[in-house]
């Protein structure tokens, strides 16, 4: 997946990673969600952010609403949120992060 960051936000996001809520966290496996990782790049003079995660559940939107009902992850979002710029594919949805399409995978 991935977004866009705010450059006078990248300080800030980086802070909130290096020591997520506890309570995120452990919703984030709750949901069956592993190997989560986020990455920062700088692509010409635009930041973006691109996540990566393994989803080993049985029923991943049923997953994402719980995630998303969370109040601890509600509230992480009202301080990651405003950090953000959604791509337009993404803001059309009313979303943050835009879903990528796999192109190749190797096990």
């Amino acid at each position: 997946m991935v977004t866009g960051v705010k450059p006078d936000k990248i300080a800030y996001y980086k802070k909130l990673h290096a020591k997520p809520w506890p309570g995120v966290v452990k919703k984030i496996a709750e949901c069956n969600i592993h190997n989560y990782s986020i990455y920062l790049q700088k692509i010409d003079d635009k930041y973006y952010l691109f996540s990566y995660f393994e989803y080993t559940g049985n029923d991943f939107d049923a997953d994402m609403k719980k995630i998303a009902a969370d109040s601890t992850t509600k509230r992480w979002w009202k301080e990651t949120d405003p950090t953000q710029l959604p791509l337009p594919e993404a803001l059309a949805k009313h979303q943050i992060w835009t879903a990528m399409p796999e192109l190749f995978h190797q096990q």
